[in-house]
């Protein structure tokens, strides 16, 4: 009788299932770095899992005598990270935050376990990236010292799950993942595997004793998560943290929120002692003095938030064959394509003008609902005549000239009232050049002599 040959080890990948008759360093499915692994020779032999009784405590119930009392959210003690959790931080949760180096993720986690003690909640602060004393420095820095906050400067999971069974804290803030290594798993801090292994058991532990955890979590270059796509799989809450360095404003974006919506964005302000929230960030993006010409105010949405953001347009005459265009803050697709629209639908020359276009105060605003802005903006630059601080502008164009209605349009136009703009141009002027003409309608006073084309 003829032996069987051994079958030779193969190797898969933990992220996509790709397999492969040798170990490589990178997936040549999924391209990523270090996820493929050695899998388990075939044995024969068949393995069962035996049925077990549940506990009483853990008995399937119908869902009708279950109560969302159960399982009532706390407040972080931070009003702009309640809004984007949903409301307050549910018993049990598992939240990661990410965001780009030097962002302030860390200095708002801190901020936020400051507010959790303050109110009598007992909160476990491991660090896996700073020591006891430059945590200190920080939280003596931004006012976050207080005794029921409790701070360790640990990698190893073992070491923290002997933290949590000491401390027995009723929050736990785990900075970073990619830093801490488990013991059952090989390799180094930031591998897939380990940070798989990690948080798995953080996890579990927040599931078992209905403990929420904060996780931070490193990103790549292109802004995703680093680790394994599993990683946000796992989690109940996946929020961004997110921001300009050469402005003070930043943002937390939920991604993912299994207890709430994933269209709320939190709005905080980076300051010398700490990070302020900024529970009303109109006043940020708006000029101040009179009106001058090529300004231009949109309603943009940020989540269900509404918020005012100036467009300023500049135009200089040019004997450039080919004309500069300078985009900060909007997509540059669409400034070139409204510059189009103007000049074959309305009339309005912009292929001899170099053209600058920016929002104030570095706010990022790509929404189709900048297009009328921009467009209003651009041909009073041109005009030389000022739009009044009453009235603002909301819609988008079409390559036929058409101003088409954008999302959520009500709560723009309420939002606009609140803040005190009187007048919308929106799709109810139907064109460009009728929302021009309203526009002419309610102008400012003219700034230079009647040789100037007017709107």
């Amino acid at each position: 009788m003829a032996s069987r040959k051994p079958t030779a080890p193969a190797y898969v990948c933990t992220e996509c299932g790709w397999t492969t008759a040798k170990w490589v360093g990178r997936c040549g499915e999924c391209q990523q770095w270090g996820t493929v692994t050695e899998q388990a020779a075939q044995t024969g032999i068949v393995r069962r899992v035996e049925a077990t009784t549940p506990t009483e405590a853990r008995r399937a119930r119908p869902i009708t005598s279950l109560t969302s009392q159960e399982s009532p959210r706390r407040s972080s003690g931070v009003a702009e990270f309640d809004r984007v959790l949903g409301g307050g931080i549910v018993p049990g949760a598992a939240i990661l935050l990410s965001g780009e180096p030097g962002v302030g993720k860390s200095t708002l986690l801190l901020e936020v376990a400051a507010a959790a003690a303050r109110a009598g909640r007992r909160v476990l602060y491991a660090s896996g990236e700073e020591s006891t004393g430059q945590v200190r420095l920080r939280a003596e820095r931004t006012g976050a010292l207080h005794d029921e906050l409790y701070l360790a400067a640990e990698t190893d999971l073992g070491t923290i799950l002997g933290h949590i069974d000491e401390v027995s804290p009723e929050l736990v803030i785990v900075d970073s993942v990619q830093t801490v290594t488990s013991a059952l798993s090989d390799g180094a801090a930031g591998q897939p595997a380990q940070v798989r292994e990690v948080a798995s058991a953080l996890i579990r532990v927040a599931k078992e004793r209905d403990l929420p955890i904060v996780i931070v979590g490193h990103v790549t270059k292109d802004g995703s998560v680093a680790g394994p796509r599993m990683l946000e799989h796992l989690v109940d809450v996946v929020c961004h943290f997110e921001g300009d360095r050469q402005t003070s404003l930043r943002f937390v974006r939920a991604l993912k929120n299994r207890f709430g919506p994933t269209d709320e964005v939190g709005c905080f302000e980076m300051t010398g002692s700490g990070i302020a929230e900024v529970p009303d960030p109109s006043s940020l993006f708006l000029s101040r003095g009179r009106p001058e010409p090529g300004t231009c105010v949109a309603i943009a949405l940020e989540g269900r938030r509404a918020m005012p953001v100036e467009v300023q347009a500049l135009t200089i005459p040019t004997q450039a064959p080919n004309p500069r265009r300078v985009v900060n803050g909007l997509d540059a697709s669409r400034v070139a394509m409204v510059l189009a629209v103007l000049e074959r639908r309305a009339g309005i020359r912009t292929s001899d003008k170099d053209v600058y276009v920016s929002t104030v105060g570095g706010v990022r605003f790509v929404e189709p609902a900048a297009d009328l802005a921009i467009a209003i903006a651009v041909a009073g630059s041109l005009t030389e005549n000022a739009v009044p601080r009453t009235l603002a502008a909301v819609g988008e164009l079409s390559l036929a000239g058409e101003v088409r209605p954008v999302t959520q349009a009500s709560q723009r136009r309420s939002e606009a009232a609140r803040l005190g703009y009187a007048h919308v141009i929106d799709d109810r002027s139907a064109t460009l050049r009728g929302a021009l003409g309203d526009v002419k309608a309610h102008r400012a006073p003219r700034r230079l002599d009647d040789e100037v084309p007017a709107f």
